[in-house]
Formats: C-alpha cells, structure tokens, sequence
C-alpha cells in the first residue's frame, strides 16, 4: 500500500503529519488569543514560516481561517462555527427530545426513534426499544443510512426544497429494499409531496420486510425540520385503528419537541402540542 511521506506510522495506527501540523494551528486560537500575525502564528506553533503559510492558505481556502489584510492577523474561519452548530444543534435536539420519546415509548409500546438528515445521510440521534417486543431493530443510534431510507428519512426529505431533493437523488439513487420500497423518482417525489401536505407518513414494510412505521417532522425557532421522530412496529400487529392511536401519539411528540425548540407555526403562532410531558 502507497503512502504520501506525510504518512507516518505509530503505535496507534497511522497519522498525516501536514494534518496534524494543520490542526495545531487551529488549537492555537484560544478565548484570549483569538488573532495572530503571520510572526507570531509560526512562533506560536514553532513551525517554519514557509509551512504555516502554505497550511493556512488551505485552511483558508476551505473557510476554516481568515486573513485581516487591514490588521495583518490571520484568525478562525466561520466554517468552524458551522461546524460547531451542527455539533451541538445535534447535542441540545437529542436533550431535549429525550424526555418526549422516552414517553413516547411507554405510552405507545413501541420502538421509537429520533433521527436527522446531515452530510446527505440519515443518521440516527436515539432510540428507545419496546421492553416487550421481541424484535430488536438493527438501527442503533449512531447508525449511518441513505437519506431516503425508512419512515425518517423520507418525512426528512419531504421538507426539503425540490432542488435538494433532485440533488440528493443524484448522488444517492433510490434503491430496494423491500418489494414495496418506491424506486421510481417520479413516483417518489409525488410521496414526498403527500407527506409534505399532510405533515407525516405511515409506511408499511418499505424498508423492512413486516415492518411498519409512523413518522413526522420536528421544526425549530427557525421554522425549518430539524429532525423527524417516529415508531416502529410489527405490521401484523396494529389494525387501522391502532395506527390512528399511533399517529396521534407521534404527532403529539414531534409537536411538543418543536414547541420546546421555539417553533412557531406559520401564523407565527406556537405549535399546538403540549409542551409538558403528557399526563397519565
């Protein structure tokens, strides 16, 4: 196997030494050391000039830093506040929907799940199985799937623009599978349509054989879907009353976690959800 020289090996597997001398710069930047001179960025790091030039001339390119031309310091970029919201928008939305889907669970007797659409992937925030089901479902909290995958990731892709939605299915094509799960793009995009109008989706064994689900969208201050929130069962065993008492339930979760994110209907109005945690 090919290795750049920048690769080193070490007890603990290898490490690219250009990016680790990239990062140093990074942690340079302190509360109470926020700006630096070229000068005093290479002494602070105890890099050659030539090196810490070319590093955070990438570092810029790519948002990470900032060059002040009128006060000649170089400083971090707004790219690392992006990524800094992103880390703890995901944090604080798993905080605060934990009470809501653990209450979920108990009142619905079912497997709940909270998840997010991030980086083009469905990834899942948090999980609650059903003490009693003797099915344990393989997307554990963490676990990477494809943005249109399940009742998540399709009520997740119904709130966003067209264009994104043509987007990501450019890059990550429809695929099977179940017999049931839609692969045609057309008929896909009129679903999203549907789930989009009616504010939720009830999905029969699209992504697991015998397995259905119940899913709605969770909105923030901003008025745009931060996460979805859903239940997972055993097809067989709720009837079309059942799903009713279900989808209740989940609409009454993701509305309560939207209020307690500041969301405000489009009549500038709060969410109808209680924002308590129901009562018995």
């Amino acid at each position: 196997m090919n290795r750049s020289t920048n690769d080193t090996k070490s007890d603990k597997g290898f490490f690219n030494r250009s990016l680790e001398r990239a990062l140093q710069i990074l942690c340079a930047f302190t509360l109470e050391r926020s700006a630096y001179t070229l000068t005093q960025l290479t002494e602070a790091v105890g890099l050659p000039k030539a090196t810490t030039i070319r590093l955070c001339s990438t570092l810029m390119k790519y948002g990470f830093m900032k060059f002040d031309h009128s006060t000649m310091q170089y400083s971090l970029g707004i790219k690392l506040f992006e990524l800094g919201s992103i880390v703890y928008a995901s944090l604080s939305l798993r905080k605060t929907a934990s009470p809501f889907l653990q209450q979920l669970q108990i009142r619905s007797a079912k497997t709940t799940f909270l998840g997010i659409i991030e980086n083009d992937e469905l990834i899942y925030l948090d999980k609650r199985e059903s003490p009693g089901n003797p099915i344990r479902f393989a997307s554990q909290i963490g676990r990477i799937r494809p943005p249109h995958f399940g009742m998540l990731g399709q009520v997740l892709m119904s709130t966003l623009p067209e264009d994104e939605v043509d987007r990501i299915l450019e890059k990550k094509p429809l695929t099977a599978h179940t017999k049931k799960t839609t692969t045609d793009p057309y008929e896909f995009r009129e679903k999203l349509a549907r789930i989009r109008k009616q504010g939720y989706l009830i999905e029969e064994g699209e992504a697991i054989e015998g397995i259905s689900g119940i899913a709605a969208p969770i909105y923030n201050f901003t008025g745009s879907a931060a996460a979805a929130v859903g239940v997972s069962f055993i097809s067989s065993s709720v009837d079309a009353r059942g799903k009713e008492a279900l989808l209740a339930e989940v609409l009454k979760t993701a509305d309560s976690i939207s209020h307690e994110m500041g969301y405000r209907g489009k009549n500038g109005t709060m969410a109808m959800g209680n924002t308590a945690l129901a009562q018995e």
